[in-house]
């Protein structure tokens, strides 16, 4: 039977046979009625009365649309078709009636109309209520879900899932995860309303009184649109409801093709980069193109998180020839039988091992490949361990730097660009003070104009699922069920996600004209524990309950909170409103050279203590972590609650 009334064919012939039915009853109920003031036709006038009148309503219900609507989603406007029809119906059978008899039983029509009408109506009712409910139960296998946002969205996705559930075609398994309960909207003039049948029952602040009350157990977050700071507050709140949230990706996100063809299809899980409070930064892409199309690209370090991504994003440009740079093989191989799964023949792709601290061997691969184009990537980054091998980062990150900067610049490269980091700002450790250092040397270069090489130096903060990032350290302590370690519940980072920071290095290559320093509005700064707190709810758990939060002890060399901009720095705005450039303090160059070359010397024989006083002597805001977070907590204790986000805003 299901098999059969999944049919819509054979649905909308069982409701008109109803229909038919409950008319022709309506029609006797009617005469017996009529009896009693005897009133009532003749047995031959109610046959013919009737089968007309069947005939009538049945064609004036077609011609009204009740047989187009599924009948679990009538509502109070699909009625209106019954009403219209019957009302319709009764009146023409009527005035046929009277032209074959030439009576005009009008008391009798009427009593006729409103029977059949009640009948009518009443029996839809009752079949979505209950004959629906037996014949189509895998509607209740889902997980009781609430929707956010009842707007288009939302309307779509519930179209779809009905949709789905209701055509024995569909092979759509993401509809039978959603049972749709309630919706939640801001709009106040909503609630009370209903989108396919579903009820708007409240606002985002009463997301908790209704998941209680509804028994939900999954979140749906439908407003593509949201503005940034709206939609953290309200994934704020679905996080801190304990249950799993799921969400419709910001409109630039959407993507319409063979795997993604319905909207439901991109209903995905929550991402810890949800709740950064911002939307991904857009690109323009064609500039990005006009610069890589053609071109020979090298990427020292393309092995590692942001390297790789590099080389990926390259690669859809239409480059000439990509050169991958490493010192360690499993990376560069990993990076390079991807690309060539993804591309055979079609790219021309070089993966060399090798390490930018030997100047001679850099000098044969630039002498060989003639790179038109370098994006230098390798690097040191881990802040505690370089603070016990700092001579490691210097060696690396400073004349590694030195090494193939100086060489980009011999061998006439159009562009150089230096990926550095928000721990360049205000050093607290060896790994920040060697990229500050590594950005001096860039300058120091730009401000030469000897050659051809223009110079760029790209700063951005923590990037999300990057090698050593805080968020994999998290997921694996929370499957593992272990402590989830935070060094310090006051603990700020900004945060992006690996796509951005490789587009802004792209765009800011494509964009610069040589010696700036860009810089990307990353919106606030993240507290880590709340960071945490966020990633244990998305696994369904209570932190400190289930998961317990450790608060450690900043590690060696660790900022309470992270900078973007130096004090003397200001901000210049870019064709990207998110994208500024920070005013480059000169170098002295004379000077800035002699402790380049003491700082060089003292690194090659391992003098911990001459090399790191160079690196005070090199990066005078190279200062202790312990001063720099004493003064931080005291700010904090006093009100003070600036931030960079602020300062861009203002600066700009």
């Amino acid at each position: 039977m299901r098999e059969v009334f999944g049919n819509f064919r054979y649905r909308k012939l069982v409701l008109a046979i109803a229909d038919a039915f409950i008319i022709a009853v309506a029609s006797l109920i009617t005469n017996y009625i009529l009896s009693f003031a005897s009133a009532d036709l003749s047995q031959d006038k109610v046959s013919v009365s009737m089968g007309v009148s069947v005939i009538c309503c049945i064609s004036s219900l077609l011609i009204c649309g009740a047989y187009s609507k599924l009948w679990r989603y009538f509502n109070k406007k699909d009625y209106l078709c019954c009403v219209y029809g019957i009302a319709a119906g009764i009146t023409v059978s009527a005035l046929i009636v009277y032209i074959v008899s030439g009576k005009l039983f009008l008391t009798y029509a009427l009593i006729h109309c409103i029977i059949a009408l009640v009948g009518v109506c009443l029996f839809r009712y009752m079949f979505k209520r209950t004959f629906i409910s037996l014949t189509s139960s895998e509607i209740c296998k889902g997980k009781r879900t609430m929707f956010i946002g009842g707007g288009q969205a939302c309307r779509t996705i519930l179209n779809e899932i009905f949709n789905a559930r209701s055509s024995p075609y569909s092979d759509d398994k993401r509809a039978a995860v959603f049972n749709p309960v309630c919706i939640i909207d801001d709009d106040r003039s909503k609630i009370g309303t209903s989108i396919h049948n579903i009820e708007i029952v409240g606002t985002t602040a009463e997301i908790h009184k209704f998941v209680k009350e509804k028994k939900i157990e999954q979140i749906v977050f439908a407003i593509p649109s949201c503005l940034e700071n709206e939609r953290k507050r309200i994934l704020d709140i679905c996080s801190d409801t304990k249950i799993p949230v799921k969400i419709v990706p910001f409109i630039g996100s959407l993507v319409f093709d063979e795997q993604h063809k319905t909207l439901l299809t991109q209903v995905r899980d929550i991402k810890v980069e949800d709740l950064l409070g911002r939307e991904p930064i857009k690109f323009n892409s064609s500039d990005i193109r006009n610069f890589i199309s053609g071109k020979t690209c090298m990427v020292t370090g393309g092995g590692g998180s942001i390297g790789s991504e590099l080389v990926r994003q390259i690669a859809k440009y239409d480059p000439k020839q990509i050169i991958i740079v490493d010192i360690y093989e499993n990376n560069a191989y990993e990076i390079q039988q991807e690309l060539l799964m993804e591309y055979g023949g079609e790219l021309n792709l070089v993966t060399l091992i090798a390490s930018v601290r030997d100047y001679y061997r850099m000098n044969q691969i630039f002498s060989d490949y003639k790179p038109e184009v370098v994006f230098h990537a390798a690097a040191h980054k881990h802040v505690p361990l370089m603070e016990v091998s700092p001579m490691e980062a210097i060696k690396n990150n400073i004349i590694g730097t030195f090494n193939v900067a100086t060489l980009a610049q011999f061998h006439n490269v159009s562009k150089f660009v230096m990926i550095s980091t928000d721990k360049a700002v205000n050093p607290t450790n060896v790994m920040g003070a060697s990229k500050r250092c590594c950005e001096m040397i860039v300058q120091y270069l730009a401000q030469q104009h000897e050659g051809t090489t223009e110079f760029v130096t790209t700063r951005f903060g923590n990037v999300l699922g990057s090698n050593g990032s805080v968020i994999p350290l998290f997921k694996k302590q929370i499957e593992q069920g272990k402590p989830v370690t935070v060094t310090h519940p006051d603990i700020i980072r900004y945060f992006m996600t690996i796509p951005e920071a490789v587009n802004l290095v792209m765009e800011a290559a494509a964009i610069a004209k040589g010696g700036e320093i860009f810089v990307l509005d990353m919106g606030k700064p993240v507290k880590i524990v709340a960071l945490a707190e966020n990633l244990i709810r998305m696994y369904g758990k209570e932190p400190y309950k289930d998961v317990e939060i450790r608060f450690t002890g900043l590690r060696p060399g660790e900022k309470i909170k992270e900078e973007l901009l130096m004090n003397e720095e200001g901000l210049q705005k870019t064709s990207n409103k998110l994208i500024f450039i920070g005013k480059q303090i000169d170098i002295d160059e004379e000077n800035f050279a002699e402790r380049l070359h003491e700082l060089r010397d003292a690194a090659l024989k391992n003098n911990v203590e001459l090399a790191i006083a160079a690196l005070h002597e090199m990066v005078p805001t190279f200062i202790t972590p312990e001063e720099f977070n004493r003064k931080e907590l005291s700010k904090k204790k006093g009100g003070d609650t600036e931030n960079n986000s602020e300062l861009i805003s203002a600066s700009a």
